[in-house]
């Protein structure tokens, strides 16, 4: 499974502790920034992600700002792009499991290192099961390709 990841300055230590959960984890990944010392406005990385993971060059995206509300919501902008913000393990493997989301976001001042760690490993474990779940997910990509190019 390959990970495209990325942050703002605000989740950089975030990220880096993320990233070292995805080598050992045998996860293959590529950072999009932010990098060491540089500011960035979190809606580009949000993009960049995003896009690279809706193209399907990526399996799954992870994003971290401050919240991770402000990533989420522009992540949701890409077409093709079902992002949640996770902040406890069952939302990260129902993310996955009944909602297919394709990135999670979480919060670099608000989710220790334990806990991300945690939501990384669970979400990316868990595969979408489709049953009462596949309907809605349809409903979500009509509602997604009707506002495709407006």
């Amino acid at each position: 499974m390959k990970i495209a990841i990325g942050c703002d300055e605000m989740g950089f230590e975030l990220k880096n502790h993320i990233i070292g959960v995805l080598k050992d984890n045998g996860y293959e990944y590529e950072d999009f920034g932010s990098f060491e010392n540089e500011k960035v406005l979190y809606p580009n990385i949000a993009e960049k992600v995003a896009k690279e993971v809706a193209a399907k060059n990526f399996d799954r995206g992870i994003i971290i700002c401050g919240t991770g509300i402000g990533v989420a919501i522009t992540a949701n902008k890409v077409h093709g792009i079902r992002a949640a913000q996770v902040t406890d393990i069952y939302q990260a493997e129902r993310a996955a499991k009944s909602n297919d989301a394709n990135i999670i976001t979480m919060g670099g001042l608000t989710t220790g290192k334990a806990v991300a760690e945690m939501l990384t490993l669970a979400y990316l474990a868990s595969e979408f099961q489709g049953g009462r779940s596949l309907p809605k997910v349809d409903r979500m990509n009509e509602i997604d390709n009707s506002y495709r190019g407006k």
